[in-house]
């Protein structure tokens, strides 16, 4: 028996078959890269279909959620932050309710001359010294201390300044009166044209020698070791002296308070 043209014997086993044709090498080696890179970005997060690679764009889910947390946390931080100042302005606020306070009281009780002396000077100018000594007496008609701040004094004669003194600060106990003293030393202040004749006409014919005394005391209320917002107390005095007794013979003060 004849056998068949068309039939092929079969391969033995473990044997494969053999490629007809074989591939070209050059072919083989340009597809190779292909196929990697086509492997590459389908272990990226694509897929291929047909040689042609695409690409699905990956959701931002955790950087989402930590914006979120962020804007959460950010919130709770400020309504923590406003909670904390609305409680202590109330607590502010009890405890002015509940002390009332008063403004203090600066008041001059005395002004001591020491020494003053007017020198003319031809033609037209005049120089003076003076030598004063102030005592204050401030009171608190609070419950709780008060605390001064540096304080200053200044003397005139018809608006032109002389000296000044300056007084340090301290702490007034509550319901409690306090003197202090400040004295001012004016040496040889020239006074030129009508200001020199004014002074020296009034010390020779009236035996009188018109100033004025100005000063601001700065003072705070102390609650709790917490200082309340200042309280200014402005001083305006005007003092009369007489140059032979060397003495004061006239003496108007006025006090404002001013919040500030």
């Amino acid at each position: 028996m004849t056998t068949p043209r068309g039939n092929h014997h079969p391969q033995p086993n473990g044997e494969r078959r053999r490629q007809w044709p074989p591939a070209h090498p050059a072919a083989a080696a340009a597809a190779a890269p292909e196929a990697a890179e086509t492997a590459t970005a389908t272990a990226a997060g694509g897929h291929s279909y047909n040689g042609y690679r695409q690409y699905h764009p990956r959701t931002p889910g955790r950087s989402s959620s930590s914006s979120a947390s962020f804007k959460g946390c950010c919130c709770c931080l400020f309504l923590l932050f406003s909670f904390l100042a609305l409680l202590v302005l109330a607590v502010v606020l009890v405890i002015i309710l509940a002390v009332k306070p008063k403004k203090p009281q600066f008041d001059l009780e005395q002004v001591g001359v020491q020494y003053m002396g007017i020198t003319p000077n031809p033609p037209s100018t005049a120089s003076l010294s003076l030598t004063i000594r102030l005592l204050f007496a401030a009171t608190n008609p609070n419950k709780v201390g008060i605390r001064y701040g540096q304080s200053s004094f200044t003397v005139m004669y018809r608006g032109i300044p002389l000296g000044k003194a300056t007084v340090p600060g301290f702490f007034q106990q509550p319901h409690s009166t306090r003197q202090v003293i400040a004295t001012i030393a004016v040496d040889r202040v020239n006074l030129l044209q009508a200001d020199a004749a004014d002074l020296i006409r009034d010390a020779s014919l009236s035996d009188r020698v018109d100033l004025r005394v100005l000063g601001d005391v700065a003072a705070k209320i102390r609650v709790i070791n917490f200082d309340s917002p200042g309280v200014q107390v402005s001083v305006d005095c005007a003092i009369v002296i007489s140059p032979r007794k060397q003495s004061l013979t006239y003496k108007q003060c006025g006090f404002d308070g001013l919040t500030v």
